[in-house]
C-alpha cells in the first residue's frame, strides 16, 4: 500500500529530529559557513561527496572534523603533495620477516569522513586511487578487496591560488562529486565573532555527540521514500538538458556551453534535492529545493567555452540563466 504524503511528512520529521541540534552543536564552534555546513549534510543524506573551493583559512578542515564528532564518527585527514603514493591512501601490505607472510596495512581513507585537502597537488594516479574508492566504496589491496565504511563521504578541498605545480582534476572525475561548494570570506558580524572566539590559545570548544552512523543510515532511507511530484521530476531532466541543448529552451547560450552536464548531474539533482527536502522537515521536493541545490550540483559540470571565458562568463553564469530560463511547474 502507497503512503499519504502525511505519513511520509511524519517519518521525515521523526528521523530529521536530530538536523537542528546537530546544526546548533556545530556552530558552538564553527562561525557562519551554515551554507558548507547544510551542504555536508545534504552530500551525507544523499551518499555522495564534495568538492570545496576556497582560500586558505576558512575553517575548512575545522568544520569536517567537528561534524565528525558531532556524529560519532571516525575522521581522517590528507594533505595532498606531488610526491604522494595510491598506497599513502588505500593502504599497503607489510612483508613480515618472522613467517615471510605480508600483512594488510589500511590507509587513512578507511573512516568515515575524510578531507582530501588540496586534492589537485597530487598527481593523477593518487587521484584517480581516492576516486576509485569514492565511486566503487571499496578499494583492493593485494588480491584482496575490502569495503570503505559506511556512511563515508569525501571532502576533496582545491585552492583558487597558487595554481603552480598543481594537477587539475580532468572534467570526467570532477564529475564524480555530487556538490562543487565555493566558499567565500566570512562577513564582517561573522569575523568579528570568529576573533572573539578564536583569538586564544586554547583549543576549540567540544562538540556533544548528537547522532551517530546508523542515525545517518536511517536517514537515507526516509529521504529515499520522500515524494517527487512527476512534474517536479521533467523540471530536473528539462534543467540538465537546457545545459546541453540552451537552443530547445529559447536559451542563447550555445556559444558558450562545451560540455554540458551528465546523466549523473540528473541523478545527484534529484537526490540532493531529497536530500535538501529532507534537511527542511518536508517529505516532498519543490521546484524550489531543485533551485536552491541546483548550483552546487551543476557548477562543475557545466564546461564553458574559451568564448565564454573571454567575455568572463563563469559556469555559475550558466547555470543561473538557465534556473532564470525553464519554465517552473
Amino acid at each position: 500500500m502507497e503512503r499519504t504524503i502525511e505519513q511520509i511528512n511524519d517519518e521525515v520529521r521523526a528521523a530529521s529530529a536530530w538536523v537542528e541540534p546537530l546544526q546548533r552543536e556545530i556552530g558552538r564552534v564553527i562561525v557562519g559557513q551554515k551554507g558548507l555546513v547544510d551542504r555536508l549534510l545534504v552530500a551525507l543524506i544523499g551518499n555522495g561527496h564534495v568538492l570545496l573551493e576556497g582560500v586558505p583559512g576558512l575553517a575548512k578542515t575545522l568544520t569536517l572534523k567537528t561534524l565528525a564528532q558531532a556524529a560519532k564518527a571516525q575522521f581522517r585527514r590528507l594533505q595532498f603533495t606531488p610526491d604522494m603514493l595510491p598506497a599513502d591512501i588505500v593502504g599497503t601490505l607489510v612483508y613480515n620477516p618472522r613467517d615471510g607472510s605480508f600483512v594488510t596495512k589500511q590507509g587513512p581513507i578507511f573512516a568515515n569522513l575524510v578531507l582530501a585537502d588540496e586534492i589537485n597537488r597530487a598527481p593523477a594516479k593518487v587521484q584517480s586511487a581516492l576516486l576509485e574508492g569514492m565511486q566503487e566504496r571499496q578499494v583492493t589491496i593485494g588480491d584482496q578487496t575490502f569495503p570503505l565504511p559506511d556512511p563515508f563521504l569525501v571532502l576533496a578541498t582545491q585552492n583558487p591560488i597558487e595554481q603552480e605545480g598543481t594537477y587539475p582534476l580532468p572534467e570526467a572525475q570532477v564529475d564524480r562529486f555530487m556538490l562543487k561548494v565555493v566558499v567565500d570570506y566570512p562577513s564582517k558580524a561573522e569575523e568579528r565573532q570568529v576573533l572573539d572566539r578564536m583569538a586564544t590559545s586554547a583549543p576549540p570548544p567540544q562538540v556533544q555527540p548528537v547522532l551517530d552512523p546508523a542515525d545517518v543510515l536511517r536517514a537515507r532511507r526516509v529521504a529515499d521514500s520522500i515524494y517527487v511530484d512527476e512534474k517536479v521530476r521533467d523540471y530536473v531532466v528539462d534543467v540538465v538538458l537546457a545545459t546541453r541543448d540552451p537552443a530547445a529552451y529559447r536559451l542563447d547560450l550555445g556559444p558558450f556551453i562545451r560540455y554540458g552536464a551528465s546523466p549523473r548531474a540528473t541523478i545527484s539533482l534529484a537526490v540532493a534535492a531529497k536530500a535538501w527536502a529532507f534537511l527542511q522537515g518536508r517529505g516532498y521536493v519543490t521546484p524550489q529545493d531543485v533551485k536552491s541545490i541546483g548550483m552546487d550540483v551543476l557548477r562543475h559540470r557545466v564546461v564553458v567555452t574559451y568564448e565564454a571565458e573571454a567575455e568572463n562568463m563563469r559556469s555559475e553564469d550558466v547555470v543561473a540563466r538557465i534556473f532564470d530560463a525553464v519554465p517552473v511547474p
